[in-house]
């Protein structure tokens, strides 16, 4: 499915023109739910973009909100219809939770995109054969496959360059020694997982830093994340640990922490040759074994 009719960016669009034109008009969040007679957390769901508003409940708001030039009546109301459509990954639903869900269409819309993680390659980059390597013990062999599906899905929708309206704009990763080290499957699962970084460092919209050891302690060392960039928008947060999935959209000053996290990795994270240098370090280790 084309980028530009993904639901989820109509759903994004729809959430973003609604909160405008009620701050244009001072109204709160509570004020228009009180004078709609709705709940605030049906307002809230709105303006998150977790609930598909339905073309009565638009016009109410539109109408409440003075948004009343036909033009752009019409196109919030096409909008509103399109993001009842099935998203790209609906066939992947039961390997799609609810957060992860959220995070995927907050993807689609990203202009940028930062990635750290401290233990494994980042989901982005890693090769089929790797992530199934790293599944195993953990899910049955058809979930596999179906979540490795999923994520070359995602890479090849996110490192897409076939037109202006596809791909996210830069791509920031900073992958861990740790990670190009750490034997994943067998020697020819972890030289063609590096062999396919270095590829993608070649990337023009890629910035790919390895972060050594000698660079020591750091205040993301246990924290893997991603930072979503947006022209439009508030930048998003995701986090995954053991104990779930979670897109932050208004903790700023959370959001606005990993970014000096992800300001100090670059500082101590090379890029360029001194990365593919310790790319090509590590691949030695696997070659011939």
């Amino acid at each position: 499915m084309p980028r530009g009719v993904e639901p989820s960016l109509n759903r994004r669009r729809l959430r973003i023109e609604l909160r405008k034109a009620r701050e244009k008009v001072l109204l709160t969040q509570q004020d228009a739910a009180d004078r709609l007679q709705w709940s605030l957390s049906k307002m809230i769901r709105i303006e998150k973009g977790t609930f598909n508003v339905s073309v009565n409940d638009l016009r109410a708001l539109l109408q409440l909100y003075e948004v009343v030039d036909p033009g752009k009546v019409d196109e919030l109301i096409a909008a509103a219809r399109a993001a009842r459509l099935p998203s790209w990954w609906a066939p992947y639903g039961d390997e799609v939770g609810l957060d992860f869900a959220e995070y995927l269409g907050c993807e689609e819309a990203a202009t940028s995109l930062h990635a750290y993680h401290p233990v494994v390659i980042p989901g982005l980059l890693q090769t089929a054969d790797y992530g199934a390597a790293l599944m195993s013990g953990i899910r049955s062999a058809q979930r596999i496959s179906r979540t490795v599906e999923l994520r070359q899905y995602r890479q090849d929708r996110a490192f897409d360059d076939t037109d202006d309206e596809t791909g996210i704009g830069r791509l920031f990763f900073v992958v861990d020694e740790a990670a190009l080290r750490r034997r994943i499957g067998e020697p020819m699962v972890m030289r063609g997982q590096l062999r396919q970084l270095k590829d993608i460092a070649q990337h023009p919209r890629v910035d790919l830093r390895v972060l050594p050891f000698s660079a020591g302690a750091h205040p993301a060392l246990q924290s893997p994340f991603v930072l979503l960039g947006f022209e439009d928008d508030d930048d998003v947060l995701y986090l995954e640990g053991w104990s779930g999935r979670a897109s932050v959209h208004d903790q700023l000053e959370m959001v606005a922490r990993h970014h000096e996290h992800w300001a100090q990795l670059e500082t101590i994270a090379p890029g360029g040759a001194e990365a593919l240098a310790l790319i090509d370090e590590a691949l030695e280790r696997f070659t011939g074994t």
